[in-house]
């Protein structure tokens, strides 16, 4: 903890009435601030202060935005959190400015280039891993047995192969596969199977009784995996060729050895920049987030766009109190009506269950000093940076290969759920964002995690990959902290380094988004 740093709030706009308290370990009733302000009594870290006196159901503003009313007299000097604060309502989707933002005039930034495997597709992927494919939960516990024998038995012959990865999920039976809604995780599991990582290769498990049938998951035609008139690259555990355990998993670790041959013949180019994929994703966040991380991640963001690539950025919930922010900047009106469309869907998703989008914001979220869903928006939406939003995605769907730029990928906020669709969508490599920190990470796809705060990234220091910490710090910029981001995703991209969750085999589960009732 600094005990002799200077007592310092941050404020994010002049018009602010609160401002964060950015000293580890917070500060003490008494302290004097460098205006002349007196804390009236702690504020922890992270935490809001209120800079002048606020009458009750009056507006607290941060970002210049509301982001809560008074429940009562708040007094200058006093912490203010969410137990004071009422939540605004949500911003109606009628009557929002539709693309009235010019996009910036940038430059085009060339001459940046990483090492990856170019695909038959065009796609380049950052890894060169080995996929299983499954059509049902049933089959997870033989395919993961599977996947360590190929680990154990066959990966050393292979050393270009990075690994194995079994896409392992909780859907395929007990569905209502018909039902609307049915289609977004056939869709999601699909096109997972399709990721730049994979190597253009197709490995399926199936069971035999499921309803989610190896021909409906991969249908004819889907490609580049299975060509029209391809025989389907399948192993079915109730085939009656299968007599015992042991020669379901020989089957197998028997159909990978080809696929193995394959990629590893392959070899790293250099490709340019333009051939990032990068998804963007906050998780465990804090008030910090929209204070250090998450705009370092927009200055990346827009530095991989100037170079021609792809950035998605998500997470339903946590945009929705900033759609008049996303429909200004959209690149075209039918591209802002997209984002409408999406973020009404999943207004009324929510409403089916009895929900909206207040239901987001965690115990943690709260401890580390965001009051509500307003706040959390605000900060969370400038990992989007400042370029045009050129498209939208729905929820696992995959990108087009001229569908580049900056991309709304309409997912849920769910970490792990939110990860999936973007491993569907195509994604390459993912950034990740915490405050409070997570362990967070997926098999697919390196996971570069940035800390919000100094203190997290001390104490987390073999799990976090940058410390955006730094710039409530006064030791770096927004923009310098952007650009060592950028770098250090070529880096990772390439090969030369490997992400603190690659180093751990740190993997969550694949998580499926089934709006369909499940029987």
């Amino acid at each position: 903890m600094n005990t002799t740093r200077r007592p310092l709030a941050i404020r994010m706009h002049p018009a602010d009435n609160v401002a964060v308290v950015a000293n580890e370990g917070g500060l003490a009733a008494g302290t004097v601030m460098p205006d002349g302000l007196v804390l009236r009594e702690k504020v922890p870290q992270a935490h809001k202060l209120a800079l002048t006196d606020i009458e009750a159901g009056g507006v607290v503003r941060r970002y210049n935005v509301p982001v809560g009313y008074a429940k009562r007299a708040i007094a200058a000097g006093s912490w203010v959190h969410e137990r004071l604060l009422d939540i605004p309502a949500a911003r109606a989707l009628e009557g929002l400015p539709m693309a009235t933002v010019p996009a910036p005039t940038w430059e085009p930034l060339e001459g940046y280039t990483f090492d990856g495997y170019v695909n038959p597709d065009g796609s380049v992927g950052t890894r060169n891993l080995l996929a299983i494919t499954t059509t049902v939960q049933c089959v997870a516990g033989v395919v993961g047995i599977a996947a360590e024998r190929i680990r154990a038995e066959l990966l050393p012959l292979y050393p270009n192969v990075d690994g194995v990865v079994a896409l392992e999920h909780s859907y395929g039976c007990g569905v209502a596969i018909d039902a609307p809604g049915a289609e977004i995780p056939q869709r999601t599991l699909r096109h997972i199977s399709m990721n730049p990582n994979f190597g253009g290769e197709l490995l399926m498990v199936s069971l035999g009784c499921e309803k989610l049938q190896p021909d409906r998951l991969m249908p004819p035609g889907t490609l580049p995996l299975r060509p029209a008139g391809a025989t389907l690259n399948n192993v079915c555990l109730q085939d009656a060729t299968h007599v015992g355990f042991m020669s379901m998993v020989d089957d197998i670790v028997q159909r990978a050895r080809p696929i193995l041959e394959r990629l590893n013949a392959r070899r790293r180019q250099t490709v340019s920049a333009s051939k990032l994929v990068v998804g963007v994703q906050c998780g465990g966040s804090d008030a910090f987030s929209g204070i250090t991380a998450n705009p370092a991640v927009g200055k990346m963001a827009d530095l991989v766009v100037r170079a021609g690539g792809t950035v998605m950025f998500s997470e339903n919930t946590e945009v929705r109190d900033a759609v008049d922010q996303l429909t200004s900047r959209a690149a075209t009106p039918e591209v802002a009506e997209a984002i409408v469309r999406e973020l009404d869907w999943y207004d009324h998703y929510l409403a089916r269950g009895r929900a909206d989008r207040a239901a987001n914001t965690t115990p943690g979220n709260k401890a580390g000093g965001l009051s509500n869903i307003a706040e959390k928006a605000m900060g969370s939406v400038v990992k989007s940076g400042s370029a045009a939003i050129a498209s939208v995605l729905p929820p696992g769907e995959k990108l087009r290969p001229d569908q580049t730029g900056l991309v709304f990928a309409a997912t849920p906020a769910s970490d792990f759920i939110c990860g999936t669709l973007q491993l569907a969508a195509g994604m390459n490599l993912h950034v990740f964002t915490t405050g409070r920190g997570t362990p967070y990470g997926l098999a697919a796809c390196p996971v570069v995690k940035v800390a919000t705060r100094t203190e997290l990234a001390r104490r987390w220091h073999d799990l976090m990959d940058l410390n955006a910490g730094r710039i409530a710090d006064g030791e770096q910029t927004i923009e310098e902290t952007g650009m060592a981001l950028f770098k250090l995703l070529l880096e990772v991209a390439s090969g030369r380094q490997r992400t603190w969750a690659e180093r751990w085999r740190l993997h969550n589960a694949l998580v499926l988004f089934n709006p369909a009732p499940v029987t």
